[in-house]
């Protein structure tokens, strides 16, 4: 047996990705939770995963819900950040295409980090706990992430499919499904790029796509 630390005895060497014993314990929640269920996984069994006893577990988080607040965060706070420094480019070429190049980017950006995310934890996203009031900080983190979808899709001309009005709201859902594509093993690498250019041509902009294709990846390359 080996140890962690004061009063975090091991059971077995790390075998799990992660720099300390709270990395690892969200790891083997993440891949319980989406497994076998949230409501399926005990502590113990998390515990049991990471080769650490129960108790130890309660060191780093108090509860099973901690453990979910923790992962339900981390799967908007990447695309979150980004959105949020694309937006603050709102003063610049307001062109057409510089402001479709802006929705694409943060769409392709936010659904690489669903698709390569190590565990599919979107599909966490349709827990019923996750819509308490426990975890108004990762709903009110999305509710931003795809407010700024809008604001980004208002700035695009009115001759999409959706509209003006739209148009935010439709690259958001596009990159959402993407969670549903992994968890019927679909996905390709190419899937979050799939995702972004169809909310560019549902937009009424599929003849500018090489030119707004080009434009997001500089802007992927420069902020991601």
């Amino acid at each position: 047996m080996t140890t962690t630390g004061p009063g975090r005895p091991r059971k077995q060497q790390p075998s799990r990705p992660g720099a300390t014993a709270r990395d690892e314990i969200l790891d083997a929640a993440a891949e319980l939770f989406t497994t076998q269920g949230y409501a399926n996984t005990s502590t113990r069994s998390i515990a049991e995963a990471v080769g650490i006893r129960q108790s130890s577990l309660y060191h780093h988080f108090s509860h099973k819900d901690d453990i979910l607040e923790v992962l339900l965060a981390g799967t908007v706070a990447g695309g979150l950040a980004f959105a949020r420094t694309v937006c603050a480019l709102g003063d610049g070429d307001r062109s057409p295409v510089a402001a479709a190049a802006r929705l694409h980017a943060v769409a392709l950006y936010d659904g690489t980090q669903l698709c390569t995310a190590r565990w599919n934890l979107g599909v966490l996203y349709n827990l019923p706990e996750a819509r308490s009031q426990r975890f108004h900080s990762f709903m009110a983190d999305r509710t931003e992430l795809r407010g700024l979808y809008q604001r980004l899709g208002a700035e695009l001309p009115a001759t999409g499919w959706a509209g003006t009005s739209q148009n935010g709201d439709l690259a958001f859902r596009l990159v959402e499904s993407l969670v549903s594509l992994r968890a019927d093993g679909l996905n390709t690498p190419e899937s979050p790029l799939q995702a972004a250019d169809a909310g560019i041509v549902l937009c009424g902009l599929a003849d500018s796509l090489a030119a707004i294709r080009a434009r997001s990846a500089e802007l992927v390359t420069s902020m991601g």
